[in-house]
């Protein structure tokens, strides 16, 4: 196999422009994703099979709110399409896939890699991928993993099966494609208490369209992940991917994954794995030398739902490190996870990060810091009513505070889920429509088009047009499409 590909500060290649310019047909409802992946490398197709490895995970360190899942059987569908009409072809797809699958492989995967496969094989090998999901155990680490042509059409995340052109009539696409959530999210076993993750890198305008302010609206819908599953785009819902066009380098998505798969310490989680992958992504494009990548710079999508942490580890010869080199240490680590209000996140991260820089949960705790600060940001937005108080609640089930301390550290869809917990209350937690109102604002000022489209129907309900046309609007601009049954509530 390779070597991991280097960071992207040093692809200077110009981009893929003109491949996939023109307007796909039936744009209407349509949200085109038209731009054709820079990945890499010689032709090369098949299924290749990495046996799993497995190692002790004894020496992790487990959240506060969260107790370590114990290593199990780890799978991983890893799906790449090169073979599109001309001129959609995206002839550098291979090497996202062979990069990615070794870099799963030593993680401790069994990976299944397959390439340019037509809608029914495509549809085929997630049902057999499901099979094989159905023989292991309910902690189970399961991936999936899709670089090629997508798109939303009728606010449905499709990606494309090979020798389907993106132009293509409605009809066509929604048949030759898979669902992201009928196909393969909700085709998957549900195992709330192990570990689904769905990886989209796909391709989306190009890079003059990318500059454009009325790509508002394009791109993938936003999502909200089941119970056990976290789903990550590459880019924002509604805005653009590109990438360099060189076949012997990754998107710049992928590249920042297989490389902080290969090198991040095993005592991460996979959640923060993806939280540095969006932070290396930002970082790597707002520093590029070309102007054009960074007036487009990728903030990638992130929706999870999960329980307990399930660590990296399980890469081989990996040396096992002590926990903490110092009590203090220990004791701050502690203090931190357990934290549950942002700023006090904020603080006990950047000490964390300054008296210990060095030290193997440092990504954690950057982690940490940059979602405290998301959510202090969204408690100063205009209209979040929300105070200490809201996250310190003083009757809460441990379910209600594990999702607060989520909320705490900037995570949008935990902010939504404590809303619809006070929207129907629990034997712990009375129905509080305040509270309602409240965290699905602050899930909305994170960024939740879900939870500001859900605000604006209350509100319109409520008989209060303003604030339901402001969050309707709010919506809209986080590139949330409602499915059509529910146009009756849309202006």
């Amino acid at each position: 196999m390779p070597h991991p590909t280097p960071p992207c500060e040093s692809r200077d290649a110009a981009l893929h422009v003109d491949a996939c310019g023109n307007a796909p047909a039936d744009a209407s409802r349509r949200r085109a994703v038209v731009l054709p992946l820079a990945l890499g490398a010689a032709a090369w197709a098949g299924t290749v099979q990495a046996e799993s490895q497995s190692t002790d995970d004894s020496a992790s360190a487990p959240a506060a709110n969260a107790p370590a899942v114990p290593e199990g059987q780890r799978l991983a569908l890893v799906i790449g399409n090169r073979e599109y009409p001309n001129p959609f072809n995206l002839p550098p797809a291979y090497k996202n896939v062979r990069d990615v699958s070794e870099a799963l492989s030593k993680r401790g995967f069994s990976v299944t890699s397959v390439v340019d496969e037509d809608p029914a094989r495509l549809k085929s090998s997630i049902v057999g991928f499901m099979k094989m999901v159905e023989s292991v155990g309910p902690t189970a680490t399961v991936l999936f993993y899709f670089t090629g042509h997508g798109m939303q059409v009728d606010a449905e995340n499709l990606m494309l099966g090979a020798g389907i052109a993106p132009n293509s009539k409605e009809d066509v696409l929604l048949d030759s494609s898979l669902r992201l959530r009928r196909d393969v999210v909700d085709l998957l076993p549900h195992r709330p208490d192990g570990l689904t993750i769905a990886v989209i890198d796909a391709c989306r305008q190009p890079v003059r369209a990318a500059q454009s302010a009325v790509l508002v609206g394009t791109g993938f819908n936003q999502v909200e992940a089941p119970l056990g599953c976290l789903i990550a785009f590459s880019t924002g819902a509604g805005k653009p991917a590109i990438a360099p066009a060189d076949e012997n380098l990754n998107t710049f998505y992928t590249a920042s994954l297989v490389k902080i798969l290969l090198t991040a310490p095993g005592e991460l989680s996979f959640s923060e794995l993806f939280r540095l992958v969006k932070i290396d992504v930002q970082q790597t494009m707002m520093n590029h030398p070309l102007a054009a990548i960074r007036a487009v710079a990728q903030v990638p999508f992130i929706a999870e739902n999960t329980r307990g942490r399930f660590m990296l580890s399980a890469r081989a010869n990996e040396p096992r490190k002590p926990r903490f080199s110092a009590e203090d240490e220990a004791a701050l680590w502690t203090q931190l996870q357990a934290s549950q209000w942002p700023a006090d996140i904020h603080r006990l991260s950047q000490e964390y990060l300054q008296r210990y820089p060095a030290s193997h949960l440092a990504g954690g705790a950057e982690v940490a810091r940059q979602g405290a600060s998301e959510a202090m940001e969204a408690l100063r937005s205009n209209g979040v009513r929300l105070y200490r108080s809201s996250f310190h609640p003083a009757a809460a089930s441990p379910e209600l505070i594990a999702e607060l301390r989520k909320c705490a550290r900037g995570d949008k869809d935990a902010a939504a889920r404590v809303a619809r917990m006070y929207k129907t209350g629990d034997a712990n937690t009375p129905p509080d429509p305040n509270r309602y109102e409240g965290w699905l604002q602050f899930a909305a000022a994170l960024g939740n088009g879900i939870a500001s489209y859900e605000l604006a129907v209350h509100y319109r309900r409520q008989g209060q047009p303003a604030p339901a046309a402001q969050y309707e609007a709010r919506a809209r601009e986080l590139a949330y499409t409602p499915p059509p049954t529910l146009d009756n509530y849309r202006k």
